[in-house]
């Protein structure tokens, strides 16, 4: 049986994932808890209680954590990469906790194509493993689309994180989705998922492309009036919708950059599976990476490069 070698974990704003591996990263056990917004406060008790019983039977181990953790209302916060990024240059601003043992990735910083700051923390981490899982990201440049509650839309050039956008499609999607009369009550927290209204959504955007999504929102609910659309179906229509303006107008911003008609998607699958979808009606080609599979690989690169570090100094 494998030996552990590292805990690597995932800590985001809602929920802790964590998982014992081996050095090459296969998963031996996992532990969850809350997310950063829970917390408050005691983040080192909290981590030490979730790996005790690993550590009371194998020793300490070293530990690399990523996303919110490293955020003002985190663990420490840690501060930003300033784009160009280089994966070398993340590694090496982790921030060393617990004398040394525990490392906390940061985020990175730009300014993007619109001229405004931008942030990503977590992200970064899922980009790095991509570029692991993914050997032909390292070379040329390519787009990169990270679908979550803020979208990243990421210029890889190189395997150098060049420039970077947030959209807030998912946080907007879910506003309007549970704090407007644009879907009934009922359907509030069913799952989206690709055809039916989810592509009449697609399709219907695609007739105006131009006009811009603020002035087609109220169709999710005049034509649930009309009969047009099943009431089931609204919040699929409102989100075919959303995301088809979110694809189109991140295409029509970097249509000028080297491979725009082709997208890595790293994310949830099913989300990049819609994504995959408003990127065909545009004639884009799509490339699907599991996001949590690209989470643990970042994580464990940073590890692997750590341990070799240490090694290197002992010598």
């Amino acid at each position: 049986m494998a030996l552990p070698s590292v805990v690597a974990g995932d800590w985001g704003t809602s929920r802790l994932r964590l998982f014992l591996c081996d050095d090459g990263g296969e998963i031996l056990a996992r532990a969850d808890g809350p997310g950063v917004a829970a917390v408050g406060g005691p983040f080192p008790q909290i981590f030490e209680s979730l790996v005790a019983p690993w550590e009371s039977r194998h020793g300490a181990l070293p530990a690399v954590l990523c996303g919110m953790v490293g955020s003002n209302i985190g663990w420490v916060q840690a501060p930003y990469v300033a784009c160009p990024a280089l994966p070398a240059k993340i590694i090496g601003g982790c921030i060393p906790l617990r004398a040394g043992r525990v490392r906390i990735v940061p985020g990175v910083r730009c300014e993007n194509r619109l001229g405004a700051p931008d942030f990503m923390r977590g992200e970064e981490t899922q980009i790095l493993g991509a570029l692991t899982l993914e050997p032909a990201l390292r070379r040329g440049a390519h787009l990169l689309c990270l679908p979550g509650t803020h979208t990243k839309w990421v210029l890889l050039k190189e395997g150098i994180i060049e420039e970077f956008l947030t959209v807030p499609t998912g946080e907007l999607y879910a506003a309007l989705r549970d704090h407007s009369v644009l879907v009934g009550n009922d359907f509030r927290r069913q799952e989206v998922t690709g055809g039916g209204a989810f592509e009449e959504g697609l399709k219907r955007f695609g007739e105006f492309p131009q006009v811009p999504v603020l002035h087609r929102l109220f169709e999710c609910r005049s034509r649930l009036l009309s009969g047009e659309l099943a009431a089931a179906g609204a919040a699929a229509f409102l989100s075919g919708l959303l995301i088809a303006e979110d694809v189109g107008g991140a295409l029509h911003l970097y249509a000028n950059g080297p491979s725009a008609r082709s997208v890595y998607l790293i994310g949830a699958p099913a989300l990049t599976g819609l994504y995959a979808s408003a990127l065909e009606h545009e004639s884009c080609a799509a490339r699907q990476l599991d996001g949590a599979a690209a989470s643990l690989a970042g994580l464990i690169r940073v590890h692997q490069h750590n341990a070799s570090q240490v090694e290197s100094s002992a010598v």
